[in-house]
């Protein structure tokens, strides 16, 4: 084996992690992929199975992170209809307590052990924190299968619970205020059932995250399984190398493979790591006192070990010196991973040398790290006072109850600036993190659940201001058909005044009640506008007119030729533009010739954009003709709506398709499903088309 062989990486199970020799410079390079240096690798302290030491004399000074630094998965909004009751408890940096060398060294072994399967803990720490209680209901679906989408399914399983946990908030409040307006009707709890499309969509995408988290893990248990077996395997072939008859090249080479297949075989569940390991390295040693008989081949193997065992003290020797303790600490654990897995014993004149050494080492680092997290401390003590202040803030801004919309508004301000406060103040210490973290949930708990006492009765005022409106249709609903312009006038223009002094209603009601009110008012003032008109002569005469063109119209026979025959339709749908208006009781003669224009572009090969464009400038023409802009206006609103519409179709035929993305393409149901889509987006262009006519208008 050459002195210059690369030092093997740990056992292939740390992502982005290259570990390389540089041959040139004999020096050790050890590349890791980029992490948030506010981020600590969360590793248990649970103590593993003892290990046997690789030198028979001496166990190594090894150490385990056991912090984490986990601020708040979330920032709690303050709205006026939700009560932010579920927030996480915010994990704080402390520095571990001082352990024995053999304690460390069990917690090392566990670290390593956990190492070998865990592959995603750097993945987790990369993915975005965003403010999941702030966003809606709409949001957190689109949010949810983003993740899904986009990032590894094992890593978003924090992401995904809070993403639950604040859809589930929302729309049980929702669900509560349903159930309040069922009861206040005068309805039976034992009959209330309340569902929502998005409900349903949520569920719909959480159940593909569990589905597909489920296959990870079973195709991971699978993988785990299967790399087991294989390092048992290389185990019996081990040790049937001591009974096999071939020279001691042929078996040293045979051993090296199997070193080599060890070392690519993959990670192999936790709780079989430390026995695998263990019974591999001592089998390991037994060739090597088998090996003894030819001193040329274990002098040479002991001479690798040990020039790459120095590289690792020489790279040690630079990490206690880093400034940044936890990358230093970081680094330490594949060093020592690499010490262990990678390499065999060295000559028994070096063993404890090296190993007092690189364990000397050890030790000064994680002394290092333990001083860093001293000096956190007296940080985090100023946090917690800081953050006491913003808790006393909280109760105290809280503690002034408004009697209004807008002062809960400013309120509401006021408190989700001193959250974002809190949020920025930093970690306390761990002794206190708890008891920091409920005062502060129980004070913005407190505030919310005045605020949302409030709008409870605000909403009960609403009902009230509802009735008042509903009393106002009936009456102008009684009076629209009366002939008594001279006393049904000032009563109709008074209720419509006593409509904008009362206040809000329930918002799911605003635009029903308020299309009844204006039909009602509309009818009986267009009635009044059209007996003014109905002695205007000129509008008659246009109507005379329009009813000839009419008669006219109805006797034309178009020659076949798609071009000539447009063009004659449109030169009449000019002519009729200049006939004039018709008097309010007549204007049904529009639709009467709509109705002969729809029949003679039926005789047309045109598309059907083609058509409804050149009938809608003839409706147009009509709508523009009118004393008032209203008409046009009311429209362009129609319109509007009609896109919002046709949107929502295509979105939630689009979301129907997630359901078939493993059936066949020929599949009816897709095919169905695709045809309706391309349906609907032609009437979308359609509308579009229509609204950009209007505007010009």
């Amino acid at each position: 084996m050459s002195t210059h062989d690369n030092l093997s990486q740990t056992d292939g199970n740390k992502e982005n992690q290259t570990n390389i020799l540089d041959d040139t410079s004999d020096k050790l390079i050890i590349d890791t992929a980029p992490t948030d240096n506010t981020q600590n690798e969360s590793i248990s302290t649970e103590v593993a199975e003892n290990t046997q030491a690789e030198e028979k004399s001496t166990a190594p000074v090894e150490v385990s992170d056991t912090t984490t630094e986990n601020s708040p998965s979330t920032d709690q909004s303050v709205t006026p209809d939700i009560e932010s009751e579920d927030i996480k408890t915010e994990n704080e940096v402390v520095p571990k307590d001082e352990t024995t060398p053999d304690s460390i060294q069990n917690e090392m072994d566990h670290a390593v052990a956990k190492d070998s399967e865990d592959e995603t803990k750097l993945e987790r720490h990369n993915i975005e924190k965003k403010d999941y209680h702030s966003m809606s209901k709409e949001e957190l679906i689109k949010e949810l299968a983003h993740l899904i989408k986009n990032e590894k399914i094992q890593a978003i399983k924090e992401h995904v619970e809070e993403i639950k946990n604040e859809f589930n908030d929302k729309f049980n409040e929702e669900v509560e205020q349903k159930k309040d307006e069922f009861l206040a009707d005068g309805g039976d709890i034992i009959d209330f059932y309340y569902s929502t499309p998005l409900k349903k969509e949520f569920n719909s995408v959480y159940f593909d995250y569990k589905e597909k988290r489920n296959a990870y893990y079973q195709n991971l248990k699978k993988d785990l399984q299967a790399n087991l077996q294989k390092r048992l395997d290389l185990i019996e072939e081990l040790k049937g190398l001591l009974s096999l008859e071939e020279n001691i090249t042929s078996t040293y080479n045979h051993f090296k493979e199997i070193k080599e297949k060890w070392h690519n075989a993959g990670a192999i569940p936790r709780d079989k790591y430390n026995t695998v390991w263990n019974t591999y390295h001592h089998h390991t040693e037994n060739f090597y006192d088998f090996l003894h008989l030819n001193r040329e081949f274990r002098d040479l193997d002991f001479k690798h070990n040990l020039e790459q065992k120095l590289k690792i003290i020489e790279r040690a020797t630079e990490l206690a010196q880093e400034t940044d303790v936890n990358r230093a600490f970081r680094e330490l654990q594949i060093l020592h991973k690499m010490w262990k897995e990678d390499l065999g014993p060295v000559g028994k004149e070096y063993r404890e040398p090296i190993w007092e050494k690189f364990s000397a080492l050890t030790k000064q680092i994680h002394e290092n790290r333990q001083q860093h997290f001293k000096e956190l401390d007296k940080v985090y003590e100023k946090n917690l006072e800081l953050k006491q202040e913003i808790i006393a803030k909280i109760i105290e801004t809280g503690a002034d109850h408004p009697k209004n919309h807008s002062g809960w508004q400013q309120k509401i301000k006021e408190i989700e600036s001193l959250r974002e406060e809190f949020f920025k103040a930093g970690k306390v210490p761990i002794h206190v993190n708890e008891e920091t973290w409920s005062a502060f949930k129980s004070a913005v708990r407190e505030f919310n659940r005045n605020k949302n006492t409030f709008y409870k009765g605000l909403k009960k005022d609403q009902f009230d201001n509802l009735n008042k409106k509903l009393e106002l249709i009936k009456i102008a609903e009684d009076n629209k058909d009366s002939d008594d312009f001279s006393v049904t006038t000032p009563l109709m223009k008074k209720i419509q005044s006593d409509w904008k002094k009362i206040g809000h209603v329930p918002r799911k009601d605003s635009d029903k009640i308020w299309k009844q009110f204006k039909t009602a008012c509309n009818y009986y003032f267009d009635r009044i506008h059209a007996e003014r008109n109905e002695a205007n002569k000129e509008e008659l005469a246009s109507y005379e007119r329009k009813q000839q063109h009419i008669d006219a119209l109805k006797s034309i026979t178009l020659s076949g030729d798609v071009k000539a025959d447009l063009a004659t339709i449109k030169e009449n749908i000019s002519v009729w533009k200049t006939l004039g208006r018709v008097p309010y009781n007549k204007k049904n003669i529009e639709t009467d010739y709509n109705k002969i224009l729809d029949n003679l572009f039926g005789q047309l090969n045109l598309s059907r954009q083609e058509t409804e464009m050149v009938k809608y400038e003839n409706k147009l023409n009509s709508l523009s003709n009118q004393t008032d802009d209203r008409a046009l206006k009311n429209e362009q609103n129609f319109i509007r709506k009609k896109i919002d519409e046709v949107k929502g179709e295509i979105r939630q035929l689009e979301n129907n398709l997630q359901f078939f993305k493993h059936a066949k393409d020929d599949n009816p149901m897709v095919l169905e499903v695709q045809k309706n889509i391309t349906k609907h987006k032609d009437n979308l262009e359609v509308w579009k088309e229509k609204l950009k006519k209007i505007k010009q208008l």
